[in-house]
């Protein structure tokens, strides 16, 4: 597990440009966040974590959006298909969770979709919890799940 680093801004666009293609559309909001990580996450205090194998190539990312007031989002999620089922994809939230854990965030919540059901069984394992969304809609269309960790609950 390492954080963001230029060389993988590719990398984080593709990872999560094919899940989203394959199950959903890529919104503009996708493609601005995806695009630009540095100015998108980064910038407001966020990270962007990837799993990479010993050859440097990237198997995997996850980031934390920093919504202000020590809020994160888990977003950006993905593993390159020709790695999934090797447990990269727990590897990445678990990393992402101490991750928040040192950045002494507040409260750590991700929008998923229920037709996503083994990541929102991931999430479940590691003590996320549904909630209703705190404010109507989402910035994510396809977004139609809330959920909060909650250490202990996983």
């Amino acid at each position: 597990m390492v954080d963001y680093d230029d060389r993988w801004r590719a990398d984080f666009a593709r990872l999560n440009i094919e899940w989203l293609e394959r199950w959903f559309v890529v919104e503009p909001i996708d493609r601005e966040v995806l695009s630009d990580p540095a100015t998108h996450i980064l910038a407001g205090g966020g990270r962007v974590l990837f799993a990479v194998d010993p050859d440097g190539r990237a198997l995997g990312t996850v980031a934390l959006l920093h919504t202000g007031g020590g809020v994160f989002e888990l977003t950006k999620m993905a593993v390159d298909p020709a790695s999934r089922g090797r447990g990269i994809g727990r590897r990445l939230v678990q990393g992402a969770l101490r991750t928040f854990a040192g950045m002494e965030g507040r409260e750590l919540f991700l929008e998923s979709s229920s037709k996503l059901g083994p990541a929102l069984a991931l999430y479940e394992s590691v003590g996320f919890v549904h909630h209703p969304a705190p404010r109507p809609g989402s910035h994510y269309a396809r977004a139609d799940v809330y959920m909060v960790w909650e250490p202990g609950t996983g």
